[in-house]
């Protein structure tokens, strides 16, 4: 008599809940790894070298030109106004434009006329700074010449940088962080990092 119903299941048929609960094991897996990669990705993108904040040894170079050639002293205009510069990793050469918080802005004043801790952090009278306003994260790129203070062109926040950029006035709550500096084989080198946390003050 012919069979009506056969004992071996068509091929690709499961007849168990083992095997469906094998599948989506198998997905289970598949999407974790790939979850793994995408975080891993991630972080290597977090990591590039040109998105990190300025590192001792690192070198400063002109935010225009070439880009690529270490400032020195006597490339900062004396007196002001600001130069605007990124940090270059003095070893890989790569310089770190890929955050716009990783902007510094250079002065060289009259060393007699720096505060401590200001001349502590300064290199032959040069003194550097965040460009970025902690307010609202605008540039810092307003300099009062007769006065020789900073001014955030947004909100009007105004720094002293002889006094490690104490607020003048303005809606800004904390002074700009200082980058401290030193001097290697004659070319302006960052110190140590930024004194605080770079960028917009959180509330």
């Amino acid at each position: 008599m012919h069979k009506l119903f056969s004992d071996t299941p068509p091929q690709g048929t499961s007849v168990c809940c083992g095997r469906q609960r094998s599948t989506r094991r198998d997905v289970l897996s598949l999407v974790s790894t790939l979850g793994l990669c995408a975080i891993a990705s991630t972080v290597a993108a977090r990591a590039d070298p040109a998105d990190e904040r300025p590192k001792e040894g690192d070198f400063l170079v002109a935010f225009e030109g070439d880009g690529t050639t270490p400032l020195e002293p006597q490339d900062i205009p004396a007196g002001g106004p600001p130069l605007f510069a990124w940090p270059m990793d003095s070893a890989g050469a790569v310089v770190r434009k890929g955050s716009r918080l990783n902007k510094v802005l250079l002065l060289r004043l009259d060393a007699a006329t720096l505060t401590s801790p200001t001349t502590e952090r300064a290199a032959d009278g040069v003194i550097a700074y965040s460009a970025i306003c902690p307010h609202a994260g605008c540039e810092v790129s307003g300099w009062d010449e007769e006065q020789k203070i900073l001014e955030c062109s947004c909100h009007f926040s105004h720094y002293n940088p002889r006094e490690a950029a104490a607020i003048i006035d303005g809606p800004t709550t904390r002074r700009l962080p200082a980058l401290p500096l030193k001097i290697v084989d004659g070319k302006l080198a960052v110190a140590k990092p930024f004194t605080a946390r770079v960028g917009i003050t959180p509330t």
